[in-house]
């Protein structure tokens, strides 16, 4: 079976920034040594990341419900070290997926930035890909967000969700209670 693993912005400023996530190192350096795990179990690793420019909507100075964070090129915005090192050192082919591009719209989910889906949609093409582990920063935001909109495009028999690797601001609860109906 071909598989691709999808981390959702497992950066900086989510582990221990400006905004980050209970549990989140943890999990992430946890994510890294369950990658090396699993070497050449995936086909493909697809990281997204916030990518956002100091004006962004999201952020609180700007009207937003956020504090800045992830802005572009900043070091916030950087993936975590140890989630570079794992998937640089194990098989597969790697990319890297920017949204929140645009100052004047939010985008939890890669699949709301078009180059973003175009290109995961020519990855899974592509590479017959089969199954989509999907995991990241916070789950019960960009993860599920993207887990909506990937199971609205690929049904949900695609996606399979890495738990452990997703912590969320809400200790979990939207996460799970989305993942139960995948199995309805």
């Amino acid at each position: 079976m071909n598989k691709l693993l999808m981390i959702v912005d497992p950066q900086v400023d989510f582990i221990e920034g400006s905004l980050p996530v209970p549990g989140a190192k943890e999990a992430m350096n946890s994510l890294a040594v369950y990658i090396n795990d699993h070497d050449g179990d995936y086909c493909y690793k697809v990281v997204t990341t916030d990518w956002h420019p100091y004006l962004h909507c999201s952020f609180d100075v700007n009207g937003g419900q956020w504090p800045v964070h992830c802005v572009d090129h900043s070091i916030g915005a950087s993936v975590w070290p140890e989630i570079i090192a794992s998937i640089s050192t194990t098989k597969g082919e790697i990319e890297i997926l920017h949204k929140g591009l645009n100052k004047e719209t939010e985008e939890y989910s890669i699949f709301k930035n078009i180059e973003g889906a175009l290109r995961l949609k020519e990855i899974i093409e592509a590479n017959n890909i089969e199954q989509i582990d999907i995991c990241g920063l916070a789950g019960d935001i960009c993860v599920l967000n993207t887990l909506k909109d990937g199971v609205a495009i690929y049904g949900k028999k695609m996606f399979n969700v890495l738990t452990p690797f997703s912590p969320s601001l809400d200790g979990g609860v939207a996460l799970n209670e989305y993942i139960k109906t995948l199995s309805e």
